[in-house]
């Protein structure tokens, strides 16, 4: 048995890639959790023959040793000792019968016989698999007689401390051998009567954060788990839940149950101390828990309270937005120009809290090993609150874009025809990394009188949500700080865009997804209501055999260094095989070697400048790499553009009038530019306040 994988082998890389999609707000009170106990029951350390299941004690152990590494407190409460026992001296008594004793078997065992014998067996097998991984483990016994001394509980915390301060494993167990009850399984009388409620005492005694109690089952139920009607609950309500559940059998062979865990769970919840009941039997349960994930039924003090306050679904966001909007048309262009200035100035005034929390995400990403491009998009850098207040005032002070009148044509004799911008209604906007965008698609929306509905990144969940908070705190009673939902569920958009149920385009008037190619396509395929949206950005330089290198080299460095993970960052760079092995060109790749940036080429760059060869010119990096391909003419490479491109942004840099002409009319790309950077494709810069253009519409 290596070090490396013992029965949850790959857990390393399972916790790698936790699924944040499942994060749960009311999960949020982990991220100050330090001590945890563990409570770990007979069915998920014995298989259904009573011998030990080592695969899943294997994770167990992966799972607790992952988390000591990271500085938690961890204390295992672990049942199976009198399972363990009795298979064991089951197979004993058959070794040793006779011809009589098999012709009458008598395998009726003495409880605590069964304890004394399987509590060294369990012991052993945890100290075995906890020093194949580098963790010490130490054996704690107790009865309830013990808890009946009142200096026991210092003596438990003094010794339970100087373990935990050794970075060593307390594991306890009920010391069913010397017990005063009749039988493990029959006397429910006492301080506490099983290791359900041994975990829920200890957990007071020794002041834990958190208790996950580990079940056969996925958590508590509406119902029995095998039937398909039954759902699980995430989260269990007292008022809501108490008198609505049934239990079934208690367990195949513990004491208690699930009853038992619910019991020991709600006492400890009521007393501060959440409790988690999940599944022993997945291999990283107590990992999810502990990221945050709405995985098992949550046990908390503040439950009812959140039962209470049910958050609103999407539809009845959308709903709620539509009615807001039509009062913020009804405004004056000041009066909603005086709510992006008081957003503006709110952003600026929490720009600490929105710091910090950014950060929060930032860590999480890094931790679960997002790729550098992805944290990189959702990073608030310094100076971006800023930034973003001053976009916001620039979208204040520009023209009213509500009612403006474009033409009018007078068709007949008092007949009059007017074409006018109005609002779109409410869009539906997701969008992927970027907290910032948040800001621009919801300043946007207020100047033209939208109301919307966003849906960010998950792994920018705690960016979107106090971004969110602060806009929405400045927007005026008289309009409706519903104006903006804010949707933290992926199966509420996924109800949203249903393609064959109940249409909701009563409700959404246009999707706008903002993100990947994947994203955009998804969101395509998922729904009937119009949806407006650019999947890749493949940008091109082209350098033609004219141009000025000293200038070539400036708009390169900023079209693929400034912002690498933005989507008007070059891509692939195109150059004139006359200026293959040119001075000019050498300096340029150079420059772009010491700015970090990764050169692969094409066919022809590969072979006479021995490049690593690219595998596809349909590549977005959105990182530092970059694709370098030699072309015979501006024919070859419009061709090249229009066969591998997105048709986002490409230029040419040249000083052959006649060659940027040819460029400027042949590629098809929604920008083109002669001499200037592909990151001069952007709201902001084309003078329309936000890299998201008007969310209006031309009405006839």
């Amino acid at each position: 048995m290596g070090r490396g994988g013992i029965g949850g082998a790959g857990l390393v890389a399972a916790v790698a890639k936790a699924d944040v999609e499942n994060t749960d707000s009311t999960r949020g009170f982990v991220k100050d959790v330090k001590r945890i106990i563990i409570k770990v029951g007979t069915a998920v350390v014995t298989g259904p023959n009573g011998r030990l299941a080592m695969g899943r004690l294997g994770a167990l152990c992966e799972q607790v040793k992952q988390l000591n590494f990271e500085g938690y407190e961890v204390i295992l409460v672990t049942s199976g000792a009198v399972g363990v026992g009795r298979q064991r001296l089951k197979y004993r008594k058959l070794v040793n019968s006779s011809f009589a004793d098999l012709q009458n078997p008598q395998m009726d065992m003495d409880g605590k016989a069964c304890a004394a014998v399987g509590q060294s067996v369990l012991m052993a097998i945890y100290d075995t698999l906890f020093s194949q991984l580098d963790v010490t483990s130490s054996q704690l016994l107790v009865t309830d007689r013990d808890f009946m001394d009142p200096s026991f509980g210092n003596q438990l915390r003094e010794t339970v401390n100087s373990l935990l301060d050794l970075k060593v494993i307390p594991v306890f167990n009920e010391n069913d051998a010397i017990s005063t009850r009749r039988q493990p399984y029959e006397d429910s009388s006492g301080i506490f009567w099983d290791n359900d409620s041994l975990a829920r005492l200890l957990a007071q005694e020794l002041k834990a954060d958190l208790l996950i109690m580990l079940s056969d089952v996925e958590g508590l139920y509406s119902g029995p788990p095998s039937d398909p009607q039954s759902k699980i609950i995430h989260t269990y309500v007292h008022e809501q839940h108490g008198k609505l559940i049934s239990f079934g059998e208690k367990s195949r062979v513990g004491r208690g149950g699930m009853q038992a865990k619910v019991a020991a769970a709600f006492t400890a919840s009521s007393k501060g101390i959440p409790v988690v009941i999940a599944s022993g039997f997945a291999i990283d349960s107590i990992i999810k828990v502990m990221r945050g994930e709405k995985i098992g039924t949550l046990f908390h003090r503040e439950a009812n309270q959140w039962g209470c306050s049910k958050e609103a679904t999407a539809r009845e966001m959308a709903v709620a937005a539509r009615d807001c909007s039509r009062h913020l048309q009804k405004l004056s262009s000041e009066e909603r120009k005086k709510i992006l200035l008081d957003i503006a100035d709110a952003l600026e005034a929490n720009e600490d809290l929105i710091t910090s929390e950014n950060q929060a995400d930032l860590d999480l990403a890094q931790d679960i090993g997002y790729d550098k491009s992805l944290v990189a998009r959702m990073t608030i850098k310094p100076g971006k609150i800023k930034s973003l207040a001053g976009s916001i005032r620039e979208i204040a002070d520009m023209e009213d874009p509500i009612s403006h009148t474009l033409k009018r044509t007078e068709v007949a004799k008092d007949l009059v025809f007017e074409k006018t911008y109005c609002p779109l209604g409410v869009l539906l906007i997701i969008f992927e990394s970027r907290p910032d965008a948040l800001v621009q698609i919801a300043s946007l929306a207020i100047r033209s009188g939208n109301g919307l509905l966003l849906k960010g990144g998950k792994e920018a969940m705690r960016s979107n949500t106090i971004l969110h908070k602060v806009i929405t705190g400045a927007i005026p009673d008289v309009v409706g700080k519903k104006l903006i939902g804010l949707v933290k569920n992926k199966d509420e958009i996924a109800d949203l865009l249903k393609k064959y149920s109940v249409q909701l385009d009563d409700v959404i008037d246009l999707v706008i997804p903002r993100g990947s190619n994947k994203l955009v396509s998804q969101i395509k395929a998922a729904t009937k209501i119009p949806v407006l949206g650019h999947a890749d950005g493949i940008c091109h330089v082209y350098i033609d055999k004219s141009a000025d290198m000293d200038m070539a080299k400036r708009i390169v460095l900023d079209a693929k260094v400034d912002y690498p993970a933005a989507c008007n960052a070059m891509e692939t760079l195109l150059v004139h095989k006359d200026l293959n092995r040119t001075e000019g060109l050498d300096d340029l790749l150079v420059e772009l070697e010491k700015e970090g940036v990764v050169i692969y080429g094409g066919p022809v760059a590969h072979d006479t400048l021995k490049l690593p060869k690219v595998d596809s010119f349909h590549h977005e990096y959105n990182s530092m790499a970059c694709t370098l391909e030699f072309v015979d003419d501006v024919q070859s490479a419009i061709d090249h553009i229009n066969r591998y491109g997105s048709a986002h942004t490409d230029c040419i840099i040249t000083t052959d009038g006649k060659a940027a002409e040819t460029f400027l009319q042949q590629v098809d790309s929604a920008a083109v530019f002669h001499n200037a950077s592909t990151r001069f494709c952007d709201g902001a810069r084309f003078g329309l306040g936000a890299e998201v253009k008007w969310l209006v519409k031309e009405l006839l």
